[in-house]
């Protein structure tokens, strides 16, 4: 009897001992849950470009480093780059916009947010601009996490990590940048461009050829036929006889006053250039963002 109220006690004490095991792991969910972001777009789902703030902030520590976040226009540092993905995706980042494993974009510890960086794979000279809009990482041999996206532009997705050298660029939109235009920075071999030099670049050839046009030989700018070279023609031989008869006229206008001649009706320049709209619209760049 007694060994039997023995083990009655014993497991009484096991089960009230994993009721509160399962209080406490009840009550650390919560805190736990704070490791990340609340996830508001969920994976399939399409993105939202923008929507944050533009933030800097203030010193802070984790696993006992301290990290002072500033604007520094000559930020440069190599180090090792790492990327980060589906866990965060459709989260909020550290200023508010919503991470995108599959755009072009970075977390750094300290850079202005949002913000551009060339990132260059020094394993294999690729380099791109990508928007910085989150924060991390912080292990301590690490200067960027990078989203899927930049890491395999990079070609190191499969590898996991890079060695890298970041750059920092400018400020980046608020509006959000377009994967496209940061797609056409990538460089192998060279630096990659600034997203305005892209920019230029694209409307370059462009207004190239206005210049060019400056500098070509004067021309008639307009094809006559046949039939309108006649037209001019004619019309030209009427003005010249009106103002020879004008010249005779005026010399006895003191004896006689006469009526001065109308001028001559020009036939209508079916020739002449038309203002429709958008035939000279150059590129703004605006269509890029």
């Amino acid at each position: 009897m007694g060994r039997q109220l023995s083990a009655f006690g014993g497991m009484a004490r096991v089960g009230a001992l994993a009721a509160c095991c399962a209080v406490l792991a009840h009550c650390s969910g919560p805190f736990s849950s704070k490791e990340y972001s609340p996830r508001v777009v969920e994976e399939g789902e399409p993105v939202p470009k923008g929507g944050g703030a533009y933030r800097v902030g203030k010193p802070y520590s984790i696993n006992g480093r301290t990290y002072v976040p500033a604007e520094n226009p000559s930020y440069r540092a190599e180090g090792v780059a790492s990327w980060y993905g589906r866990d965060f995706h459709g989260r909020l980042t550290a200023n508010g916009e919503v991470y995108d494993m599959h755009s072009l974009s970075a977390a750094h510890s300290t850079l202005p947010l949002p913000s551009y960086v060339r990132v260059t794979n020094l394993d294999n000279g690729r380099s791109i601009v990508v928007r910085v809009n989150d924060r991390g990482p912080y292990h301590r041999n690490r200067v960027i996490d990078l989203s899927i996206g930049t890491a395999k532009a990079l070609e190191f997705y499969s590898r996991g990590l890079a060695r890298v050298r970041v750059e920092y660029v400018g400020p980046a939109p608020m509006q959000g940048s377009d994967d496209t235009m940061l797609m056409a920075t990538l460089r192998e071999g060279s630096p990659a461009p600034a997203p305005s030099k892209v920019m230029i670049a694209a409307a370059k050839p462009f207004i190239s050829n206005l210049d060019d046009a400056k500098n070509a030989p004067s021309a008639p700018p307009f094809a006559l036929s046949s039939a309108s070279s006649r037209v001019i023609s004619s019309a030209s031989e009427a003005a010249n006889r009106s103002n020879a008869k004008s010249l005779v006229r005026s010399a006895s206008a003191a004896e006689t006053p006469v009526e001065p001649a109308p001028p001559p009706e020009l036939p209508a320049a079916a020739f002449a250039p038309r203002n429709e709209p958008g035939t000279l619209d150059l590129m703004s760049g605006r269509g890029l963002y």
